[in-house]
């Protein structure tokens, strides 16, 4: 009978190893390591204005396992999601029946040892996105490295702006259009800095990101979302951040 239990809880995977008493045999445990030098790293960053619960798809097949909110992430903090690499359909949408959110559908190459970050953004009956390599440089001295997306939504046309950096008393980033996401620079580590955004060539500020602290030989996304027009409320213009790496 208990050579019939242990060959039942067997057959079912239930079968647990190390019973008291006994000496513990380290050979049943391991840590599994996947080599993802043949895989491409994608993230997704949600500025499209009301999104509660975007999925991303690869093929059809399924990325994310819970949704997407509007300013949300995904994976959370640096990390990437592993994808096979190659021209892929990418779909990214809400699938709620009663959702009217329209589905974001196109196709990208995604290659192998890559990153990439999906940025979508403008309303939810006109979801769009932009899809950039994320060229992943680790400094050999102690700065961090900081790049500026604008995800911006207005009815109407609105300049480009530019990004100042109060340590530096200077721009950092200058005439970039919506729906632009620039490359990344050098950014001084460890030190707090606000940044303030500004129509190009003016002095006003439209909204600000105070106290930044980039940690040494990390990646920063700075990105501007929200309703130009808008000073306050959950859709308000808004600088925000991400770790990108």
């Amino acid at each position: 009978m208990k050579h019939n239990i242990i060959a039942s809880l067997a057959a079912a995977g239930l079968l647990i190893f190390g019973i008291t008493g006994c000496e513990k045999d380290t050979s049943l445990y391991h840590t599994e390591q996947q080599d993802l030098s043949n895989k491409a790293m994608v993230k997704v960053y949600s500025s499209t204005l009301g999104a509660t619960r975007n999925y991303v798809y690869f093929d059809n097949l399924p990325v994310t396992g819970a949704g997407i909110a509007y300013g949300n992430l995904f994976p959370s903090v640096s990390f990437y999601a592993a994808i096979r690499p190659g021209n892929l359909s990418v779909e990214i949408r809400d699938t709620l029946l009663t959702t009217t959110q329209n589905a974001i559908r196109y196709s990208s190459n995604f290659q192998a040892g890559k990153y990439y970050t999906i940025f979508t953004y403008d309303t939810l009956n006109a979801a769009k996105q932009v899809t950039v390599e994320d060229k992943i440089e680790v400094p050999k001295d102690t700065t961090a490295r900081i790049r500026f997306a604008n995800m911006i939504y207005s009815r109407t046309a609105v300049p480009a702006v530019d990004i100042y950096s109060i340590k530096q008393k200077a721009n950092i980033f200058t005439n970039v259009p919506v729906a632009r996401v620039t490359d990344f620079i050098p950014f001084a580590s460890d030190i707090a800095d606000t940044l303030f955004v500004r129509a190009t060539g003016t002095s006003v500020d439209l909204t600000q990101l105070n106290a930044i602290v980039p940690r040494e030989k990390r990646s920063y996304t700075i990105v501007l979302r929200g309703v130009y027009q808008l000073t306050t409320g959950t859709l308000a213009r808004t600088l925000t951040s991400f770790t990108t790496y």
